[in-house]
């Protein structure tokens, strides 16, 4: 008995298959493209998610039986915004979780409506990442598409609508969405208003193990799948990935090393705060703490696209990737980067900061710093911003068990030694983790009754050694740590200048 798992990422749409004996019976995976035609923005296409999704079925499928596979869940990233017309089709394209357009709309929420209330009824805040602050920049800025909003969807709860041709959204993108009251689990009306919008384009919530319908004829002749395999609600990427790597206790924290950076705490209590996001835990009764960062692996594409030439990158490629390259010329470079410190806010920032205006910062640039210094400080900046999430776990007296680390930049040896360097704590590579989609295809098992427990996850994964943190960095990386706070503080006022003056040559700010 098989189960196959897609997740809708930043920079990947991936699949795999699994098997009901804990074997990954195959994987695959389809560039996305993200666009950033304008400062801030990050947008896809839903009509790119759902190809990809049918090439990369279409390719676990290549060895197997279609009618072997039992059940289908599809991951994907939150609160990503899809609007659908009175047709299923998508009006314009997907507006991401890490764009950051919409600071007047984002202050024009913060003057009418009670900050401390919204606490209370969503567990989160007033952020970039919910969606009222985007649909009253559509509403200002493409009014023309408004009026045609039949359906509101998150990146996989589209593919389940093109898989089994029903509306649902699954809970989670629910309640990352800020129109979700998290105690009575229902769309609240006071929310939806702050977005001008009538709460009928709202679909129903599903939770993540539940079957919403089946695969449709039509989608079984693009996927190859079986007319009639049943689809689960699915479930968000970052907390399929943190469960596939064996996030069960309380304590434990996964780094999310992909093209945004996550950070999760599983909790068996509901925990909130307001400089963090809130999740439901794919165990039932169990939650995720967590942050994400606008940036982490989208910042290493962008540097190794401008930074790294075209002959560098193919030449390069015929044994392993140019990150590969640059992690063993990093070696070179010193902790702290000889004296360079990066702000990594180049889409602004997500948590804890919540600060649309931040901008991406190189700081201490001197004559003879290369680019691979530059690159090594990126790297340093990340894991500044998951010990920036570590401070408040600590504030909030909230114990860490263990530390891992998931995703495509956890495969640098490199990158898991200076986390382990900054944040002065052993971090836990998984290994065998093809990520949020092995979660997906786990949670489509269980669903289905082929797993009797969810501790079975960890079946599918091992753990490499701990990359041990050295002991005479600390002191190093505490004073580095602190000039990146610093930083940030210190450029705040000059943040919001920037942003005024780019709006004022109508530039997006």
């Amino acid at each position: 008995m098989n189960f196959i798992g897609v997740d809708i990422g930043t920079t990947m749409t991936k699949s795999v298959l699994v098997n009901d004996q804990a074997r990954v019976l195959a994987e695959a995976q389809q560039p996305s493209t993200l666009y950033s035609e304008h400062a801030t923005w990050a947008e896809q296409d839903p009509h790119q998610w759902w190809e990809n999704t049918c090439i990369v079925i279409r390719k676990v499928l290549s060895n197997v039986n279609a009618d072997s596979v039992a059940a289908i869940g599809i991951s994907g990233m939150v609160p990503a915004l899809v609007l659908l017309d009175r047709h299923g089709k998508p009006l314009r394209r997907s507006i991401q979780q890490n764009d950051a357009r919409t600071e007047v709309e984002i202050n024009e929420i913060k003057a009418c409506f009670d900050q401390s209330v919204f606490y209370a009824k969503t567990g989160g805040s007033i952020n970039q990442q919910i969606l009222a602050p985007k649909l009253r920049w559509l509403r200002r800025h493409e009014p023309r598409l408004i009026s045609q909003i039949d359906r509101i969807l998150g990146s996989y709860d589209f593919i389940n609508f093109r898989l089994t041709g029903n509306l649902n959204v699954e809970h989670n993108w629910a309640l990352e969405s800020g129109f979700f009251e998290l105690k009575k689990e229902s769309w609240d009306a006071e929310l939806v208003a702050l977005a001008e919008i009538n709460d009928s384009v709202l679909p129903p919530v599903r939770r993540s193990e539940e079957f919403i319908g089946t695969v449709t004829p039509s989608s079984s002749i693009e996927t190859n799948l079986r007319a009639g395999t049943p689809v689960v609600a699915g479930v968000a990427d970052h907390v399929a990935s943190a469960f596939a790597a064996g996030l069960q206790q309380n304590g434990d924290v996964l780094l999310k090393f992909g093209g945004a950076g996550d950070i999760l705490y599983s909790s068996e209590s509901l925990v909130t705060d307001r400089r963090l996001f809130i999740d439901y835990h794919v165990v039932p009764e169990k939650f995720l703490l967590n942050g994400c960062m606008a940036t982490s692996g989208t910042l290493l594409k962008w540097f190794t696209s401008r930074f790294c030439s075209a002959d560098e990158k193919d030449a390069y490629s015929q044994n392993s990737s140019i990150y590969q390259l640059l992690d063993s010329q990093v070696k070179r470079i010193r902790a702290g980067s000889d004296g360079l410190v990066v702000l990594p806010y180049f889409l602004g920032e997500k948590t804890p900061l919540h600060d649309p205006r931040a901008r991406g910062v190189i700081l201490g640039l001197d004559l003879h710093h290369d680019r691979t210094h530059v690159f090594r400080a990126i790297l340093e900046s990340v894991a500044y911003a998951f010990r920036h999430h570590f401070d408040i776990f600590a504030e909030r007296h909230l114990p860490v068990r263990q530390v891992f680390a998931s995703d495509g930049g956890a495969a640098s040896d490199v990158w898991l030694q200076v986390a382990a360097d900054v944040l002065q704590r052993p971090v836990w590579r998984v290994l065998g983790h093809p990520g949020a989609s092995l979660g997906a295809a786990f949670l489509a098992g269980k669903a289905f009754g082929a797993f009797h427990s969810w501790e079975q996850v960890t079946q599918f994964v091992g753990f490499d050694r701990p990359f041990e943190p050295q002991e005479s960095l600390r002191e190093l990386y505490d004073r580095y740590y602190q000039i990146y706070r610093e930083t940030y503080e210190s450029l705040n006022s000059v943040f919001s200048k920037l942003a005024e003056t780019r709006s004022g040559n109508g530039l997006p700010s």
